[in-house]
């Protein structure tokens, strides 16, 4: 068993179901999404990009190229959340825009999981 593949695998799938749990619910309604979780799949997304960093494979700079589109998403999504509360105040209007862009970094990350499954299926042993 591969140590470093396992742990690259355990955030890359964490990080697309983080992403998920916090897409995961009424678009307009605040209620359903957690700044925690939001928090949470931004910090884990940039662990996963870390970790990609050393692969030098075509595949690799996929991967990479992937999870940072992830991450300008969710920091993105962050910095909305941040403006309109501390500015103009939240609505479900901002709440829609801030949950796109999570679902826009979903598919990143989904993408990154095929990608990354697709990969180890393709290795030999």
């Amino acid at each position: 068993m591969n140590l470093d593949k396992v742990i690259s695998g355990f955030f890359i799938i964490l990080a697309m179901t983080l992403n998920f749990g916090f897409f995961y619910g009424d678009m307009h309604t605040i209620e359903s999404h957690s700044k925690y979780e939001l928090f949470a799949a931004i910090v884990v997304n940039l662990i996963a990009t870390i970790l990609k960093l050393g692969d030098k494979t075509q595949v690799g700079s996929v991967l990479l190229a992937t999870s940072l589109v992830a991450d300008i998403q969710l920091i993105a999504a962050a910095i909305v959340w941040t403006i309109a509360v501390y500015g103009s105040g939240m609505n479900s209007e901002i709440m829609a825009v801030i949950v796109s862009l999570s679902g826009g970094a979903l598919l990143a990350n989904l993408t990154s999981v095929i990608l990354y499954v697709g990969d180890t299926l393709k290795s030999k042993r």
